[in-house]
């Protein structure tokens, strides 16, 4: 017998310059909660659709957006995008990764108006929109929880293969601003934060994950334990699994 699925909404919307697309149940509760997941790489939103879909069938209110040049924002092809940022990832990528942190608020304000849900709000994501998902997550005292697969909060990428760069004035004031890594202080609301890494990932050590878990160790205290986990999934290098998409799931339910 074919277990029945509740039926769930759908729909597209634009934020200002911000294309969003959204799953949630057909019903949903008072104050129903709210978790922004986003696209790995320059990938479009919908790629991510299928984790939409699940988490509007735990009872969720799910949305992903492109952000600042990803996906249909984007202004250059990967063959010409790639070299650029392998030979200065600071110049190229920093802004992206600020620019996207910024929009989740942005989009977290959008749905207070556009659906019942209220605060504290859960993001994720993988790779460089789990990075974002991490980076907003210190902007917005209002995102309680975050989960993600293959992700850092070193925007410096420590230890991995990229050339150190060299930013400019305007890539240096992101990083300055929203970098997780060097600014562990605006964590001080001590948001449930998950990193399911590649025990073998060579583009985004884990150890940054496990760096920032350490940093943030005083800050959390007695709950550090509960609500911060860095996890290495062996033999598993720059790739998200079924695996770390089941556990980030799992961890949205326990702190979400």
């Amino acid at each position: 017998m074919t277990e029945s699925r509740p039926p769930l909404r759908r729909g597209t919307a634009r934020v200002e310059q911000i294309p969003v697309t959204w799953v949630a149940p057909e019903r949903t509760e008072p104050a129903a909660k709210l978790v922004i997941w986003l696209a790995p790489g320059l990938m479009e939103m919908q790629s991510v659709e299928p984790m939409l879909v699940r988490l509007a069938r735990a009872g969720y209110v799910a949305a992903s957006f492109d952000s600042w040049e990803r996906g249909s924002r984007g202004h250059e092809s990967l063959e010409t995008l790639m070299p650029r940022v392998a030979a200065n990832f600071p110049l190229v990528a920093w802004p992206v990764l600020g620019h996207g942190a910024l929009e989740v608020l942005r989009v977290a304000d959008w749905a207070t108006r556009t659906f019942d849900v209220a605060a504290p709000f859960a993001v994720g994501g993988d790779s460089l929109g789990g990075d974002i998902a991490v980076a907003a997550a210190g902007l917005d005292p209002r995102i309680g929880c975050v989960a993600t697969t293959v992700a850092t909060p070193d925007w410096r990428r420590t230890g991995g293969p990229l050339a150190p760069g060299a930013p400019d004035a305007y890539a240096r004031y992101f990083y300055d601003l929203v970098d997780p890594l060097t600014n562990v202080a605006s964590y001080a609301h001590r948001p449930a934060m998950a990193f399911e890494c590649g025990a073998i990932d060579e583009r985004v050590p884990p150890a940054g994950a496990q760096r920032f878990v350490a940093a943030l160790a005083g800050l959390y205290a007695d709950d550090a334990a509960s609500k911060l986990r860095v996890t290495l999934h062996p033999d598993v290098g720059h790739e998200t699994t079924p695996a770390m998409r089941d556990r980030c799931l799992d961890w949205l339910r326990e702190h979400h």
